[in-house]
């Protein structure tokens, strides 16, 4: 009696065409389902809610991604490369000074339009070796960056990178307060960090307006009901 291949599986015993489409569409919908939670709810989101989310079973997600860090590193992959372009555009500045401030605001509006992302550039995931190669090349441009605005005197002296990470932690904040409530907040905060890193004769632009007292009403009581959910 003859056996014939089963119909999953190539004659050489390696995957067929129909699992290998079948663990790409998995893949596919897992990353789909990873990039909505963790934009909309941050990284706090467990393994199992992606999951979920992604309508496939726990044991398939390992198998696409064995650790958290290989998703996230998966998801926010193009975000990363985005962040290290931000900082070639503004090293091609021909002003350093404007050149500083644009980087600042890019970075800051890349947090503000994916709470995830805000998440990621506020820690670290040493396990996530190519997400943490982006970053390291970021930060050495961005090294460069304060150089050149501190040459021209209009960037304080005594700025430091490490001034750059406290401006993020405090926009991951607030953007996670604010939420839909008050969206634009985060714009008027990096105004005013952008003038406390200037010196008396860097050209500054003008503050966004506050937001209205309803809209941070709003983000208040979305903040408290947060909170007393996690509780």
């Amino acid at each position: 009696m003859t056996s014939s291949a089963a119909p999953d599986a190539t004659p050489d015993g390696q995957p067929g065409t129909g699992l290998r489409i079948d663990a790409e569409r998995n893949r596919d919908r897992i990353l789909a389902a990873a990039r909505r939670l963790y934009a909309t709810e941050g990284l706090g989101v467990s393994m199992a809610a992606v999951a979920r989310e992604a309508g496939v079973g726990k044991a398939t997600l390992s198998r696409r991604f064995a650790t958290r860090e290989d998703l996230i590193t998966a998801v926010f992959a193009d975000r990363m490369d985005a962040y290290a372009e931000a900082v070639t555009t503004a090293l091609a500045n021909p002003d350093p000074w404007h050149g500083f401030t644009d980087y600042i605001y890019a970075v800051c509006a890349m947090q503000a339009a994916d709470r995830g992302f805000a998440d990621v550039l506020t820690m670290t995931f040493p396990a996530a070796k190519a997400l943490e190669a982006r970053r390291t090349e970021s930060y050495n441009g961005f090294l460069e960056l304060i150089a050149r605005a501190k040459d021209t005197g209009h960037l304080r002296h005594d700025f430091t990178s490490q001034d750059l990470v406290i401006l993020l932690m405090a926009n991951a904040g607030v953007i996670n307060a604010t939420g839909d409530a008050a969206p634009d907040t985060w714009q008027r905060l990096v105004a005013y960090m952008l003038r406390s890193y200037a010196t008396p004769a860097a050209p500054i632009s003008p503050l966004p307006d506050a937001p209205a007292p309803a809209a941070l009403y709003r983000a208040m009581i979305r903040l408290s009901r947060v909170r007393s959910d996690n509780l």
